[in-house]
Protein backbone atom coordinates (compact mmCIF):
# COMPACT_ATOMS: atom_id res chain seq x y z
CA UNK A 1 0.00 0.00 0.00
CA UNK A 2 1.58 3.29 -1.09
CA UNK A 3 1.25 6.46 0.95
CA UNK A 4 2.72 9.88 0.25
CA UNK A 5 3.83 12.30 2.98
CA UNK A 6 5.05 15.87 2.85
CA UNK A 7 8.07 16.41 5.09
CA UNK A 8 9.13 19.77 6.49
CA UNK A 9 12.32 19.22 8.47
CA UNK A 10 13.93 22.64 8.44
CA UNK A 11 14.82 22.65 4.75
CA UNK A 12 12.68 22.84 1.66
CA UNK A 13 9.53 20.70 1.85
CA UNK A 14 9.93 17.34 0.18
CA UNK A 15 7.74 14.34 -0.52
CA UNK A 16 8.33 10.91 0.96
CA UNK A 17 6.70 7.95 -0.81
CA UNK A 18 6.16 5.14 1.68
CA UNK A 19 5.14 1.60 0.79
CA UNK A 20 3.39 0.03 3.75
CA UNK A 21 3.97 -3.70 4.09
CA UNK A 22 2.72 -4.40 7.61
CA UNK A 23 0.20 -2.53 9.75
CA UNK A 24 -0.23 -2.88 13.50
CA UNK A 25 -2.82 -1.15 15.67
CA UNK A 26 -1.45 -0.94 19.21
CA UNK A 27 -4.15 -0.97 21.86
CA UNK A 28 -4.23 -0.48 25.61
CA UNK A 29 -1.04 1.58 25.44
CA UNK A 30 -1.60 3.92 28.39
CA UNK A 31 1.07 4.30 31.06
CA UNK A 32 -1.46 4.34 33.94
CA UNK A 33 -2.17 0.66 34.68
CA UNK A 34 -5.02 1.45 37.10
CA UNK A 35 -6.78 3.60 34.49
CA UNK A 36 -6.46 0.83 31.91
CA UNK A 37 -7.92 -1.74 34.32
CA UNK A 38 -10.85 0.58 35.04
CA UNK A 39 -11.48 1.10 31.32
CA UNK A 40 -11.43 -2.65 30.71
CA UNK A 41 -14.10 -3.06 33.39
CA UNK A 42 -16.23 -0.32 31.82
CA UNK A 43 -16.06 -1.96 28.40
CA UNK A 44 -16.77 -5.39 29.85
CA UNK A 45 -20.04 -4.00 31.21
CA UNK A 46 -20.91 -3.08 27.61
CA UNK A 47 -20.10 -6.55 26.35
CA UNK A 48 -16.65 -5.75 24.92
CA UNK A 49 -14.24 -8.62 25.65
CA UNK A 50 -11.16 -7.90 27.73
CA UNK A 51 -7.79 -7.88 25.95
CA UNK A 52 -5.62 -10.98 26.20
CA UNK A 53 -2.58 -8.80 26.98
CA UNK A 54 -1.76 -5.18 27.80
CA UNK A 55 -0.65 -3.59 25.56
CA UNK A 56 -2.02 -5.61 22.64
CA UNK A 57 -0.95 -5.45 19.00
CA UNK A 58 -3.72 -6.01 16.44
CA UNK A 59 -2.76 -6.87 12.86
CA UNK A 60 -4.79 -5.04 10.21
CA UNK A 61 -4.60 -5.37 6.43
CA UNK A 62 -2.45 -2.67 4.85
CA UNK A 63 -5.10 -1.99 2.20
CA UNK A 64 -7.18 -0.38 4.95
CA UNK A 65 -4.80 2.59 5.04
CA UNK A 66 -6.26 5.63 3.29
CA UNK A 67 -5.25 9.24 2.78
CA UNK A 68 -8.58 10.09 1.21
CA UNK A 69 -11.13 12.60 2.47
CA UNK A 70 -13.99 10.08 2.50
CA UNK A 71 -14.20 6.56 3.94
CA UNK A 72 -17.14 4.20 3.40
CA UNK A 73 -18.54 2.34 6.40
CA UNK A 74 -21.37 -0.12 6.91
CA UNK A 75 -24.00 1.25 9.27
CA UNK A 76 -23.86 4.26 11.56
CA UNK A 77 -22.11 2.72 14.59
CA UNK A 78 -18.54 3.69 13.71
CA UNK A 79 -16.24 6.35 15.13
CA UNK A 80 -12.70 7.64 14.79
CA UNK A 81 -9.83 7.96 17.27
CA UNK A 82 -6.70 10.01 16.63
CA UNK A 83 -3.42 8.17 17.20
CA UNK A 84 0.27 8.78 16.50
CA UNK A 85 1.42 6.75 13.51
CA UNK A 86 5.01 5.49 13.44
CA UNK A 87 6.48 4.11 10.23
CA UNK A 88 9.88 2.85 9.11
CA UNK A 89 11.21 4.06 5.78
CA UNK A 90 14.77 3.95 4.47
CA UNK A 91 16.01 2.77 7.85
CA UNK A 92 14.57 5.83 9.63
CA UNK A 93 11.49 6.28 11.80
CA UNK A 94 8.86 8.88 11.00
CA UNK A 95 5.72 10.03 12.81
CA UNK A 96 2.35 11.12 11.46
CA UNK A 97 -1.22 10.58 12.66
CA UNK A 98 -3.97 8.16 11.79
CA UNK A 99 -7.51 7.47 12.89
CA UNK A 100 -8.28 4.02 14.26
CA UNK A 101 -11.78 4.17 12.83
CA UNK A 102 -13.73 1.33 14.45
CA UNK A 103 -17.11 -0.36 14.15
CA UNK A 104 -18.50 -0.06 17.68
CA UNK A 105 -21.37 -2.49 17.15
CA UNK A 106 -18.97 -5.20 15.97
CA UNK A 107 -16.55 -4.39 18.80
CA UNK A 108 -18.76 -6.22 21.31
CA UNK A 109 -18.31 -9.37 19.23
CA UNK A 110 -14.62 -9.01 18.30
CA UNK A 111 -12.28 -6.09 18.83
CA UNK A 112 -9.92 -7.40 16.14
CA UNK A 113 -12.69 -7.65 13.53
CA UNK A 114 -14.11 -4.24 14.49
CA UNK A 115 -10.75 -2.69 13.65
CA UNK A 116 -10.19 -4.70 10.48
CA UNK A 117 -13.53 -3.81 8.92
CA UNK A 118 -12.95 -0.04 8.85
CA UNK A 119 -10.51 2.03 6.79
CA UNK A 120 -7.72 3.79 8.71
CA UNK A 121 -7.45 7.42 7.55
CA UNK A 122 -3.91 8.82 7.63
CA UNK A 123 -2.60 12.40 7.35
CA UNK A 124 -0.58 13.54 4.34
CA UNK A 125 2.35 15.03 6.28
CA UNK A 126 4.95 13.59 8.64
CA UNK A 127 7.98 14.45 10.78
CA UNK A 128 11.24 12.64 11.37
CA UNK A 129 10.89 10.96 14.76
CA UNK A 130 14.41 12.09 15.65
CA UNK A 131 13.30 15.72 15.33
CA UNK A 132 10.64 15.41 18.06
CA UNK A 133 11.96 12.50 20.13
CA UNK A 134 13.32 14.70 22.93
CA UNK A 135 9.92 16.36 23.50
CA UNK A 136 7.68 13.42 22.58
CA UNK A 137 5.74 13.52 25.86
CA UNK A 138 4.79 17.17 25.27
CA UNK A 139 3.27 16.61 21.82
CA UNK A 140 -0.51 17.06 21.88
CA UNK A 141 -3.15 14.87 20.24
CA UNK A 142 -6.48 16.50 19.44
CA UNK A 143 -9.58 15.57 17.51
CA UNK A 144 -12.94 17.15 16.80
CA UNK A 145 -16.25 15.76 15.63
CA UNK A 146 -19.12 17.55 13.96
CA UNK A 147 -22.28 17.65 16.08
CA UNK A 148 -25.33 19.76 15.40
CA UNK A 149 -23.55 21.53 12.58
CA UNK A 150 -20.64 22.60 14.81
CA UNK A 151 -17.15 21.26 15.46
CA UNK A 152 -16.74 20.02 19.04
CA UNK A 153 -13.49 19.06 20.76
CA UNK A 154 -13.60 15.28 21.10
CA UNK A 155 -10.11 14.29 22.29
CA UNK A 156 -7.19 16.19 23.78
CA UNK A 157 -4.11 15.03 25.64
CA UNK A 158 -0.34 14.85 25.53
CA UNK A 159 1.62 11.79 24.46
CA UNK A 160 2.84 11.50 28.05
CA UNK A 161 -0.33 9.46 28.62
CA UNK A 162 0.89 6.77 26.21
CA UNK A 163 3.86 4.40 26.28
CA UNK A 164 6.85 5.91 24.44
CA UNK A 165 7.79 4.66 20.95
CA UNK A 166 10.83 2.62 22.03
CA UNK A 167 8.76 0.75 24.62
CA UNK A 168 5.92 -0.03 22.20
CA UNK A 169 8.25 -1.08 19.38
CA UNK A 170 10.18 -3.42 21.69
CA UNK A 171 6.97 -5.00 22.97
CA UNK A 172 5.59 -5.32 19.44
CA UNK A 173 8.82 -7.01 18.32
CA UNK A 174 8.59 -9.48 21.21
CA UNK A 175 4.96 -10.23 20.33
CA UNK A 176 5.33 -10.75 16.59
CA UNK A 177 8.71 -10.10 15.06
CA UNK A 178 11.13 -7.23 14.64
CA UNK A 179 9.73 -4.22 12.71
CA UNK A 180 11.28 -3.99 9.24
CA UNK A 181 11.13 -1.67 6.24
CA UNK A 182 7.51 -0.82 5.44
CA UNK A 183 6.30 -1.35 9.03
CA UNK A 184 3.62 1.03 10.34
CA UNK A 185 1.99 1.16 13.78
CA UNK A 186 -0.58 3.37 15.45
CA UNK A 187 0.34 3.94 19.09
CA UNK A 188 -2.89 4.30 21.03
CA UNK A 189 -5.11 7.24 21.87
CA UNK A 190 -6.51 9.47 24.62
CA UNK A 191 -10.01 9.42 26.05
CA UNK A 192 -13.08 10.77 24.29
CA UNK A 193 -14.57 13.87 25.90
CA UNK A 194 -18.20 13.06 26.64
CA UNK A 195 -17.79 9.41 25.66
CA UNK A 196 -17.26 7.52 22.41
CA UNK A 197 -19.89 8.32 19.80
CA UNK A 198 -20.22 8.36 16.02
CA UNK A 199 -19.95 11.41 13.82
CA UNK A 200 -20.11 11.91 10.07
CA UNK A 201 -17.03 14.19 10.07
CA UNK A 202 -13.76 13.83 11.98
CA UNK A 203 -10.84 16.25 12.28
CA UNK A 204 -7.53 15.39 13.96
CA UNK A 205 -4.09 16.84 14.66
CA UNK A 206 -0.75 16.26 16.35
CA UNK A 207 0.64 19.55 17.66
CA UNK A 208 4.20 20.46 18.59
CA UNK A 209 3.61 23.50 20.76
CA UNK A 210 7.37 24.10 20.99
CA UNK A 211 7.68 24.86 17.28
CA UNK A 212 4.07 25.63 16.39
CA UNK A 213 4.05 22.85 13.80
CA UNK A 214 1.02 20.65 13.30
CA UNK A 215 0.11 17.53 11.40
CA UNK A 216 -3.60 17.61 10.57
CA UNK A 217 -6.18 15.69 8.59
CA UNK A 218 -9.94 15.70 8.14
CA UNK A 219 -12.31 13.13 6.66
CA UNK A 220 -15.96 12.22 6.54
CA UNK A 221 -17.79 8.90 6.44
CA UNK A 222 -20.18 7.73 3.77
CA UNK A 223 -22.58 5.26 5.35
CA UNK A 224 -23.56 2.18 3.38
CA UNK A 225 -26.85 0.46 4.26
CA UNK A 226 -26.90 -2.63 6.45
CA UNK A 227 -28.54 -5.33 4.31
CA UNK A 228 -29.65 -8.52 6.07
Amino acid sequence: MKLSFELADGGSPRTLDFEARRLVIAGWTGRDAAAIAHHIEELAALGVPAPSAVPLFYRVAINQLSQGDVVQVVGEDTSGEVEPLLFLHGGEWYVSIGSDHTDRALEAHSVALSKQICAKPVARSAWRLADVQDRWDALVLRSWIEEGGEWRLYQEGTLAALRPPADLLARCAAAGGEPAEGFAMTCGTVGAIGGIRPSARFRMELADEHTGRRIAHEYRTAVLPVVA
